[in-house]
């Protein structure tokens, strides 16, 4: 059994639930939600292996039913290897925005309970349901509601763990999955935490987690007795006080709202390794616009852009440049974006993905009404706009640049373009 499916082994379904007085934190997470919304429509399909991902030659796996977990199948697998595990599995294509749709929908549910709604994705969020008590009942009660109302109105379950602290509440709907609610006593963390595999912690990766075990520690309750000054030395005095506390289920964070952008982006695998740079060229005026289109519709502009650059060898570059003023514009993103790749000395080089995305966000309307490189105002700033509207009525193909209209045909991207998310990271 893999390191993955050791982590995210159901536990046993809870009768009962526990004490959960001094349990305010909730960490709800949909279960195997992709596909879950699929057999929403697909109902024939349920019981089967089912994978959504990419089809290409370089697809990867977004989500597997937990049929097709069994076979050792997992989200960010290829999809090569994901078909050779499970040659049975019925494998459906990602729609995003049917998932974004139905998201929407549940968090509408969550925050009828509580403002304190943090989301981590689509499918997960935290949430402090200490201020409701008072109107709706202990948290596992709470909790529960929930859970009936995602599946009578949206038709998907979903895990919830219940817990003092977000840490141990994440823990806590992993173990639950699927369609559980765990609930950890505030007196009885140790007790769950302490048999855990350590590779349970928050930031134990691989490396750190072969670290641990040459060092004989294995589980969690083996970590937390060894000396604070012992793990600092051996792992250094950030991670070593991050693991010593977490070992003990101390974890301050409150649960935040919102988490505003730090950067949008968006990136492309292609379907076979181009050194066109024309065509390259056209790839990065597609994320420059869906990534301006982005910055637009969450009210924000900024000041860094940068490129990612992967090249057939999997070697990765990046390229940034700070401008005067933020931006929103797809022409100025574009135009910068070119520039970057042309200095990165890579244009007859195979590149396998490419990358736009622009960070050091701030509202766009505390920004200074920036120029698009030399170009007067109004024309771009009103066109990109103009672009926006139609695209939010009849679609994002509606309208695009010329140069995309004639966008190669023979397999020159593999699919639409992964976007950066909140915080930076890119969902699959």
């Amino acid at each position: 059994m893999s390191r993955k499916q050791q982590l995210h082994r159901p536990g046993p379904q809870p009768g009962p639930p526990a004490d959960d007085s001094g349990c305010p934190i909730l960490h709800v997470d949909m279960d195997a939600f992709f596909v879950s919304v699929e057999l929403l429509e697909r109902p024939e399909l349920r019981g089967r292996p089912v994978i959504v991902g990419g089809v290409g030659a370089r697809g990867v796996v977004s989500a597997a039913s937990y049929e097709a977990r069994e076979y050792g199948v997992h989200s960010a697998m290829p999809m090569s290897r994901a078909r050779r595990l499970c040659p049975q599995a019925v494998v459906l294509p990602p729609r995003h925005k049917r998932y974004a749709k139905v998201s929407a929908a549940v968090f509408e549910i969550f925050r009828t309970v509580t403002p304190l709604v943090e989301p981590l994705s689509l499918d997960e969020a935290f949430l402090d349901v200490a201020g409701a008590r008072r109107r709706l009942g202990p948290p596992a009660a709470i909790a529960a509601a929930l859970r009936e109302q995602v599946r009578e109105q949206q038709g998907i379950t979903c895990s919830v763990g219940v817990a003092s602290t977000k840490f141990v509440a994440k823990l806590a709907s992993t173990r639950c999955k699927p369609d559980g609610l765990l609930v950890v006593p505030a007196d009885g963390v140790e007790e769950f935490l302490h048999p855990l595999p350590v590779a349970a912690l928050w930031g134990v990766g691989e490396r750190t987690e072969e670290a641990l075990t040459r060092l004989g520690l294995r589980t969690v309750g083996q970590l937390a007795r060894v000396p604070l000054a012992t793990l600092q030395r051996e792992l250094g005095n950030a991670v070593g006080s991050h693991l010593n506390e977490l070992s003990w289920g101390r974890d301050p964070r409150p649960v935040v709202p919102r988490t505003p952008d730090k950067s949008i982006g968006a990136e492309e695998t292609f379907a076979t390794d181009v050194d066109d740079p024309e065509i390259i060229r056209r790839e990065l005026l597609r994320l420059a616009e869906k990534v301006g289109a982005r910055l637009r519709a969450s009210g924000n502009a900024g000041r860094t852009v940068s490129v990612k650059l992967r090249m057939a060898n999997f070697k990765t570059i990046t390229r940034s440049r700070t401008l005067r003023e933020p931006t929103d514009l797809a022409r100025v993103i574009y135009i910068t974006a070119t520039e970057l790749y042309e200095g990165a000395g890579l244009e007859r080089v195979r590149l396998r993905l490419v990358g736009v995305r622009v960070e050091n966000l701030g509202p766009a309307d505390q920004a200074p009404r920036q120029l698009a490189l030399d170009e007067p105002e109004i024309g771009w700033r009103e066109a990109e706009r103009a672009m926006d509207q139609v695209a939010h009525r009849f679609g994002s193909g509606a309208v695009r640049p010329a140069a995309l209209v004639r966008r190669a045909t023979h397999g020159e991207a593999e699919g639409e373009a992964r976007e950066g998310s909140r915080d930076g990271r890119d969902v699959r």
